[in-house]
């Protein structure tokens, strides 16, 4: 499967396993039974604005929410809000449930929940509901170079 997320990944030499779906994933649920992965393994990635037009990608375990205030008093923002569809698809060139931190549009300021330290490897979006990627931590953490915090609910 061919997408900017897998098209990065080889292009900076990082092994990854393509994790294909039988059926389109909707929810983080789906996605983890469709690729046999337990779903706190998933890396959820949010898009986040602030009201200057700063947008950040917020990621956290699967099984979590992102808290936006937290994000917001992270970054020293008046006010922190997801971002619509439309904003998502215009700012990663992906579509809500899509979305990785990495192999985006444009580059973003990424930020990581502490969490997410604990796995060795994970799964994030392939940029497509019919595929996930899995790949070692360390080199999502090398590509993506997030800032750290206690961003969930």
């Amino acid at each position: 499967m061919d997408t900017p997320i897998t098209r990065y990944l080889q292009q900076e030499g990082i092994d990854f396993l393509l994790l294909p779906h039988h059926k389109p994933a909707r929810t983080i649920q789906e996605a983890a039974a469709e690729r046999g992965v337990e779903a706190h393994r998933l890396v959820k990635s949010i898009l986040l604005r602030d009201m200057g037009g700063l947008h950040v990608l917020a990621c956290v375990p699967g099984t979590r929410q992102v808290d936006p205030k937290k994000v917001r008093t992270l970054l020293n923002c008046r006010r922190m809000t997801c971002a619509d569809a439309q904003d998502v698809e215009d700012v990663t060139g992906l579509t809500i449930g899509t979305v990785a931190p990495i192999g985006l549009k444009q580059p973003l300021p990424v930020i990581f929940d502490r969490s997410l330290c604990e796995y060795q490897t994970v799964n994030i979006s392939s940029g497509n509901r019919m595929a996930g990627i899995e790949l070692a931590m360390s080199d999502l953490v090398q590509l993506c170079e997030p800032r750290y915090g206690d961003i969930c609910r």
